[in-house]
């Protein structure tokens, strides 16, 4: 008896379900509470190759939801520390890393060779950047994204709508976990329902999870889906990196001198109450915070007052 007869004793699994498992190459953007319960799911179902990628060290707040880390491995990569254990989990899977942050420069890079992607990122920029390249490059993107006692996860791309088709708009709410908090048991669900949509997604099985949305709330004890197979895509406003900058850009720094210095030589620091005495350029403007959210507000009120060219740039913490 081999390691997989479990699954392969179901129907739509079987030894060639199996095959096309062993097979795959999924990266998996996030290495926190949704890849902490996802990647395992992943690497003992036989996924052949993970990529993980996380800039992030294990701290002591994460413990509570990041089950797959111990209270020896605070200081270490989260990415590092997830590769290790998804091979000693099951040693017929390989797993490499990257200690560095998914930004639009280095997405493209990210996504060669790969069949699928896991976004557990739980970033309002990295979710965009990567949907935007998934929509481009026709691969399946899996996001999940939770705060509190409640999330959703949703299947995109690869021939389903974009996650801009269903969110074109400002999200209503971006705090993170640190400022809003979350229990994690909600957490570990969403990333096994993640984990779920990958592997059903690697299989072929029908319906497939790309264009189905899922909502858990577990504060009320609800869960609804729905479908959205025919939501239009939308332009919307774009991410650079910093290292897209170009030195004709006009930089607008919207984050105060407390929050953040200015690390573009051209940048000028904005407040949002002055943006409507900006005046327009003929150039790019790029519109730079930290999360990329107060960007955002600030593209949607410069583009409705006439200006073109705007993209966005979520700086970080720096």
């Amino acid at each position: 008896m081999n390691r997989y007869a479990r699954q392969e004793q179901l129907a739509e699994v079987g030894p060639a379900g199996q095959r096309r498992l062993r097979a795959a190459r999924v990266l998996v953007v996030g290495c926190g509470g949704l890849g902490a319960t996802a990647i395992p799911a992943l690497a003992g179902a036989g996924v052949g190759h993970l990529h993980l990628m996380d800039p992030d060290r294990v701290e002591e707040s994460n413990l509570h939801r990041q089950t797959l880390f111990r209270q020896s491995d605070i200081g270490r990569s989260k990415a590092v520390l997830a590769a290790q254990m998804a091979m000693a989990l099951n040693p017929e899977v390989s797993a490499s890393t990257q200690m560095a942050r998914l930004d639009a420069a280095s997405v493209i890079g990210a996504l060669k060779g790969i069949d699928l992607v896991v976004d557990a990122a739980d970033s309002f920029a990295a979710t965009y950047v990567l949907s935007d390249a998934c929509r481009d490059l026709a691969v399946p993107l899996i996001s999940a994204s939770v705060l509190g006692r409640s999330g959703y996860v949703g299947g995109f791309c690869g021939g389903a709508p974009s996650y801009r088709a269903v969110f074109p708009d400002l999200p209503t709410d971006c705090q993170t976990c640190a400022e809003a908090g979350v229990l994690g048991p909600v957490v570990a669900t969403l990333g096994a329902l993640q984990a779920q949509m990958v592997l059903s997604c690697l299989l072929g099985l029908a319906p497939s999870p790309l264009g189905q949305m899922m909502q858990v709330d577990l504060a009320n004890w609800r869960v609804s889906s729905f479908r959205f197979d025919g939501a239009e895509e939308v332009a919307g406003h774009g991410f650079v990196a910093t290292s897209q900058v170009l030195p004709q850009d006009r930089v607008i720094e919207l984050r105060p001198a407390e929050e953040a210095t200015l690390a573009l030589p051209q940048a000028t620091r904005v407040p949002a109450r002055d943006l409507s005495n900006l005046p327009k350029v003929a150039g790019r403007t790029v519109l730079a915070c930290r999360s990329g959210l107060r960007a955002w507000a600030a593209a949607d009120q410069l583009a409705a007052a006439g200006h073109r060219d705007l993209v966005l740039l979520a700086a970080g913490d720096g």
